[in-house]
């Protein structure tokens, strides 16, 4: 059934207001109930119903054109002057401004722009553009930032490809950006090695850590690899077999010049690092073999100079120190240190005269192997060592101790190079510790639990926002670290430098006071030997006179010259005192043990 309903309006009415008005209701149609339906209706009960009351939601992806961004500079010079005038000849500028200021319109000129600079002026002194008007809420900001939590996250991980798993021995960042990292892998295990290991080391890109980018294929598997700070093209690796190797990415896999190995190391190379140079092509490495050798990569087929760690003196191998780890501060280019395979660090200096002055003096207090060495980027006087169960910061003034130490089995340490109270280390359960000793000096700041086995190399990048540490199995783990933990914070230089200065100070008495107790302890023990020398002489003296006491006595029995007439013998044996050349107790009670004055 269906309803319709017509309006109808002539034409000339269209366009007018319609005008409604109340009437009473009116019935149209009335539908009646429809008996035949209601037989084939069936009663459902109960009916389930759902009804979704959440809101309806919809997702939606929008590619937005990506922002490239360009760096641009300006280059300011002087102008104004004709195109005939030189600015930079000082007689051309002078014979012009002369020629203008006998101008006729020059006082005028200077007249009316000098009201106009002057309004100028007195506009910036009126607004100070670099006055701080909202200093409360910065305050506030920076609190908040003082009081975030220390943390690091995990970024990517880069795992060995080889199906050997190797220990990462090395890393470094490229000086490009930061945006590759360079990773040695090696086995240390003495004569273990699997037969089927890879030699290749690798070349990591940060965005694709699926495949390295880059593998370098040296002679022998690399224990140490540095990226040459000027050129981020160039690599310097120091193999297991004791030889130097470069490598130019332009140019391929294989390394460009490799050192011969008759003049090379003749253990592992445990560490290469580039010198400051002109040409930047200079190094110098350091062995277990107790050499460190300088190389010019421009030609590897022999060392420029030579250095055994001999501490007699004498250039004797079978008699020198073995090196783990080397530091070289660019601002003392003479200077560098050796962390020894004892225990002990030594002080050179590349410019002596002779190789027995090149080593200057030693820094002891370790008991183990010292992995880690490296001066504060911010204060070069003091340096961090890591060694066995401590790490220990020394300053140059104090030799016998060190300033500060930890108490936990560490691999490889670091400074932050943009905190000089922070530095990082690794131990052998896979932890990372990042340690600030003006905030706590015993425990760490923050530990991780980067993997389950040891990690045995760390690396900050420059920026000190990323970390990238090496594990025994091969795994890279590149960690995020938290602004508070790479942001110099306020007053922090002054609070670090007042710290260090303080402990050296302390340092400095308790190895004065120990001085001083050793030269009492030598001063008290040469007076024992000296009284136990003259009690001994005394002790001496008495036997010879023994002796000859003895040899008289029995001398005149036997000649019979003590016999006389109507004595009785024991009245000359008490005349024996008599016959001796001294009257001394001592001997005498001697004699009476020997039972020559009571026979």
């Amino acid at each position: 059934m269906e309803h319709v309903f017509v309006y109808t309006r002539k034409r000339r009415e269209f366009g007018r207001p319609c005008h409604f008005s109340d009437r009473p209701a009116e019935l149209i149609v009335d539908i009646l109930p429809d008996a035949g339906l209601r037989a084939e209706f069936v009663e459902r009960n109960p009916l389930p119903a759902q009804v979704q009351c959440g809101p309806e939601w919809s997702e939606h992806e929008v590619n937005t054109e990506r922002l490239e961004s360009e760096a641009r500079g300006m280059n300011h010079v002087e102008g104004g002057w004709p195109k005939d005038i030189n600015p930079l000849d000082m007689e051309q500028t002078m014979r012009y401004r002369k020629k203008v200021e006998k101008d006729e319109h020059y006082r005028s000129a200077i007249v009316r722009l000098g009201s106009i600079m002057e309004h100028y002026i007195k506009q910036n002194n009126a607004v100070d553009i670099y006055q701080e008007y909202f200093t409360e809420g910065q305050e506030e900001d920076d609190e908040e930032e003082e009081q975030e939590q220390p943390v690091a996250r995990t970024i990517s991980v880069f795992r060995d490809p080889g199906a050997v798993k190797r220990w990462v021995t090395a890393l470094s960042w490229s000086p490009a950006g930061g945006c590759k990292l360079a990773a040695a892998y090696s086995c240390l295990d003495f004569q273990r090695a699997p037969p089927n290991m890879s030699y290749d080391s690798y070349i990591w890109d940060l965005e694709n850590h699926s495949r390295p980018e880059m593998s370098l294929k040296p002679a022998s598997p690399l224990v140490c690899l540095e990226y040459n700070p000027k050129d981020s093209h160039i690599l310097l690796g120091g193999g297991y077999n004791g030889q130097i190797a470069y490598w130019d990415t332009r140019k391929g896999s294989h390394p460009v010049e490799t050192s011969p190995i008759e003049v090379s190391h003749r253990e592992p190379v445990y560490k290469v690092i580039w010198l400051q140079s002109k040409t930047g092509t200079e190094a110098f490495s350091g062995s277990t073999d107790g050499q460190v050798l300088w190389w010019d990569i421009r030609k590897l087929s022999e060392p420029t100079e030579k250095l055994v760690l001999d501490l007699s003196r004498k250039g004797d191998l079978g008699h020198a120190l073995g090196c783990l780890s080397l530091e070289f501060e660019t601002t003392m280019p003479t200077k560098f240190m050796v962390g020894t395979k004892q225990g002990l660090v030594v002080s050179c200096n590349r410019k002596a005269k002779t190789p027995a002055e090149k080593i200057v003096c030693t820094y002891s207090g370790h008991n183990g192997s010292i992995y880690a060495l490296q001066r504060n980027p911010f204060f070069p006087k003091y340096f961090l060592t890591v060694a066995g169960w401590t790490a220990r910061i020394w300053s140059e003034d104090v030799k016998e101790s060190s300033i500060m130490s930890t108490r936990v089995h560490l691999l490889d340490g670091c400074w932050s190079p943009v905190r000089p109270s922070v530095f990082f280390t690794v131990k052998m359960d896979g932890t990372l510790d990042v340690w600030d000793f003006l905030f706590n000096q015993k425990d760490p700041t923050l530990s991780l639990k980067v993997c389950d086995e040891a990690l045995w190399s760390l690396r900050v990048q420059d920026n000190g926002h990323f970390l990238a540490c090496g594990s025994q199995q091969g795994t890279t783990t590149l960690l995020e670290i938290s602004s508070g933990l790479c942001t110099l914070q306020r007053n922090e230089k002054a609070l670090a430098s007042e710290m260090f200065e303080r402990e050296t100070k302390g340092a400095k008495i308790l190895e004065e006071q120990q001085r001083e107790i050793r030269l009492k302890e030598r001063s008290r023990s040469e007076q024992s030997k000296e009284e136990e020398r003259k009690e001994s002489e005394k002790v001496e003296r008495a036997k010879e006179l023994l002796e000859r006491a003895e040899r008289h006595f029995f001398h005149m029995v036997e000649g019979g010259r003590m016999a006389r007439p109507g004595c009785p013998l024991r009245t000359q044996l008490h005349l024996l005192p008599s016959l001796l050349p001294t009257r001394s107790p001592t001997l005498l009670e001697k004699l009476g043990e020997e039972g020559v004055l009571a026979f």
